[in-house]
C-alpha cells in the first residue's frame, strides 16, 4: 500500500483554508488529497504549528528541514521518500507518486447572476377596491 504523507508549514488550520487570505493552492490540494484517500491511498497530514513532533521524530524531515529550512515546506513523501519539496503538488502529479489513474478534477462553473425574488400578487388592483 502507498503511503502519502504531507508535512505542510505552519498554518492555522489542518488544511490552511481558513482566516482572511486563503493561497488559492490550498483548496485544490485540499479536494486532491481528499480524492488521492478515495483511491485507496494513506494519506497523513502534519502541520507543522500544531504537530511539531511529527516533523522531529521523522529522520528524513528533521534532515531536510536542519539543511533547507522552512522554505522546503511543503515537504511531500510517499513510502518514507521525498518526491516533491516547496511546493503543492497538481492532482496529477499525486496520482504518479500514488500509482493510480489520474482523473480530472471536476470544474465547478461560477454561479449565474442571481436577481432579487418578485412577488406577484394574485388578487388584481381593480378586486381589491
Amino acid at each position: 500500500m502507498i503511503k502519502l504523507e504531507i508535512f505542510d508549514p505552519a498554518m492555522c488550520c489542518s488544511t490552511g483554508v481558513c482566516g482572511p487570505s486563503i493561497d488559492p493552492a490550498l483548496p485544490r490540494f485540499a479536494a486532491d488529497v481528499e480524492w488521492l484517500k478515495t483511491k485507496g491511498v494513506e494519506v497523513e497530514r502534519y502541520n507543522l504549528a500544531q504537530q511539531v513532533a511529527a516533523f522531529t521524530s521523522n529522520p528524513t524531515v528533521k534532515s531536510t528541514l536542519n539543511a533547507k529550512g522552512t522554505k522546503c515546506l511543503p515537504l511531500i513523501l510517499v513510502n518514507g521518500s521525498i518526491v516533491s519539496e516547496g511546493c503543492y503538488p497538481t492532482r496529477q502529479d499525486l496520482a504518479g507518486y500514488a500509482g493510480v489513474p489520474y482523473e480530472p478534477a471536476p470544474h465547478i462553473l461560477p454561479a449565474k447572476e442571481q436577481f432579487p425574488l418578485v412577488t406577484i400578487d394574485s388578487v388584481s388592483r381593480k378586486d381589491r377596491r
